[in-house]
C-alpha cells in the first residue's frame, strides 16, 4: 500500500494510490485520521481500516489533475546519515585525502522546515554557489520507539521513500554538526509516496539513480550500505525516542557532485531526478532563491 499528501483545492489531502488514481481518504472515510502522521500514530488498526478502502468502489482522483505534496509535512525529526555507503567514503577520501572518516556512524539533523514536495522547486541559496543533490532512500517510523534492537528494527519501520538530500557544502563544511548546510528552506524533497514496508521485500537490496538534466550522475544499491538498518536504529534509539513519522534519510550513494574533478554544483535551471526501485521517483528544478 503507498500513502500519499496531495493538495486539492486549497487543502492538504491524505491519498490511498492506487492502479486508477488517488483515494480521499476523508471523503471516504471521515472517521480515519486526515495527515499520514497521525495515521501512523492512530496504530495498526486504522492501517487497517485504510487497507478496506482500496477495496471499495470509491471515486479516484485522477493524479494528473493534482499536485503532490511531501507524505510528512510535518514530522518531528529529520535525521541523516553522512557516510554510509562505501562508494560514497571511496570518493570521498579520493578528492579530500585531509578528511578523516570517523569509526562510527555520523548522524545530522535536518531542520523540518527545509521539508519539500516530490516535484517543488529546490531554492538555489543567494550566499552559495555550492549547491548538491544527494539521491537516498528515507525511512519512515511507524511507532513511538526505544532501544531498538537491530533484529526488531523491521518491528518499527513504517515504510520507505525518496529523498534528496540537498546540500549546501560550503556551509555543511562550517560546523562540524553539517546542520546548517544540510537545512536550507526546500532541501528536503521527499515522496513520491510513503510505500508501506511490507511492499518492499528487500530495502536493503534496492537500486538508486540520480540524473541532473538527463545525465546519469548516481547509480548505487543501498545493498551497499556500511551500517544496515537494523544497525541504524539501534544506534539512534540508543540515545533517543523515535516517534511515527520521524523521517530517518540513510545517505547518499557515490556521484554527488562535490566529488567530481572539477565539482559540478547545481545552476538555475537544472533539473534533479531522483528513482530507487519500487518506491518511484521525485523530480525537482533548481530556481533562483526568493528575494523575501
Amino acid at each position: 500500500m503507498k500513502l500519499a499528501t496531495f493538495r486539492q483545492q486549497g487543502r492538504l489531502v491524505l491519498g490511498l494510490v492506487t492502479e486508477d488514481g488517488l483515494i480521499d481518504v476523508e471523503r471516504a472515510d471521515a472517521s480515519l485520521p486526515r495527515t499520514l502522521r497521525s495515521l501512523l500514530e492512530a496504530g495498526p488498526e486504522a492501517l487497517v481500516a485504510l487497507r478496506r478502502l482500496a477495496t471499495r468502489s470509491e471515486p479516484r482522483v485522477d493524479m494528473r489533475d493534482t499536485a503532490l505534496a511531501a507524505p510528512i509535512g510535518e514530522p518531528r525529526k529529520f535525521l541523516g546519515l553522512g557516510f554510509s555507503y562505501r562508494s560514497h567514503v571511496a570518493e570521498i577520501r579520493e578528492r579530500r585525502k585531509d578528511i578523516q572518516i570517523p569509526p562510527n556512524q555520523v548522524w545530522f539533523t535536518k531542520q523540518v522546515s527545509c521539508i519539500n514536495g516530490p516535484f517543488d522547486p529546490i531554492h538555489k541559496p543567494a550566499i552559495s554557489d555550492m549547491l548538491d543533490y544527494e539521491g537516498e532512500m528515507a525511512v519512515v517510523i511507524g511507532r513511538r520507539c526505544r532501544h531498538v534492537r537491530a533484529a526488531a528494527a523491521h518491528e518499527v519501520i513504517a515504510g520507505y521513500m525518496v529523498c534528496n538530500d540537498v546540500s549546501v557544502r560550503d556551509w555543511q563544511l562550517r560546523s562540524p554538526t553539517a546542520t546548517l548546510g544540510k537545512s536550507f528552506d526546500t532541501h528536503g524533497p521527499t515522496g513520491p509516496w510513503l510505500t508501506l514496508a511490507d511492499e518492499v521485500e528487500k530495502p536493503e537490496h534496492l537500486g538508486l539513480k540520480t540524473w541532473v538534466n538527463g545525465e546519469l550522475r548516481q547509480n548505487g544499491n543501498t545493498s551497499d550500505f556500511i551500517y544496515s538498518l537494523g544497525q541504524m536504529l539501534e544506534e539512534l534509539t540508543t540515545v533517543l525516542t523515535l516517534e511515527p513519522g520521524d523521517i530517518l534519510t540513510t545517505g547518499s550513494p557515490g556521484g554527488v557532485g562535490a566529488a567530481a574533478v572539477p565539482p559540478r554544483y547545481l545552476k538555475v535551471g537544472d533539473v534533479i531526478r531522483i528513482e530507487i526501485e519500487c518506491l518511484g521517483a521525485i523530480e525537482n528544478r533548481v530556481i533562483a532563491e526568493p528575494t523575501h
